[in-house]
């Protein structure tokens, strides 16, 4: 019997079964984009020639995204592609051989991007439907100076 050497296998490589960590994040903000437009996977599949199935293979990290459908993507939810990459989780970005780290860090640590996520979809989603210009100013003006307030107070 002749033994061959195994190798490790990392993830998102032919033969691993988990999805790449950088896969998962493209389809996370793939997601929070489509969920933003209030758009169903169906739709977003329809509009550039995929099914559903495949929008959620693509949403889960399960499938990489083609540079060509990233690009349709980016087109039909009205992003640029480095939206896809942007708030990459740090060990995540960590993990590629050469990198060399943020040139500018986030003032919001990571662990609060995550709890606040879907307050932040609900309020996003209703602000979007307040049509009149002068009250979404006002809107605006009063979580701004909330913010401040709590930074200032602590």
């Amino acid at each position: 019997m002749v033994k061959t050497a195994t190798k490790d296998i990392l993830p998102g490589t032919r033969g691993s079964d988990t999805p790449h960590p950088v896969d998962v994040h493209v389809g996370q903000r793939v997601k929070l984009r489509r969920t933003l437009m209030g758009m169903t996977q169906g739709k977003l599949g329809e509009s550039i020639g995929l099914t559903f199935q495949q929008i959620q293979k693509y949403e889960r990290g399960a499938n990489r995204v083609s540079a060509s459908k990233l690009w349709q993507l980016g087109n039909v939810l009205d992003v640029p592609i480095s939206f896809f990459f942007e708030d990459m989780p740090e060990s995540v970005r960590e993990s590629f051989p050469g990198y060399q780290g943020e040139t500018a860090e986030s003032d919001i640590p990571e662990e609060h991007l995550t709890l606040h996520r879907r307050q932040t979809l609900e309020l996003v989603r209703t602000f979007s439907r307040l049509q009149d210009p002068v009250i979404r100013k006002r809107v605006i003006d009063v979580v701004r100076a909330i913010a401040e307030s709590e930074t200032v107070n602590g």
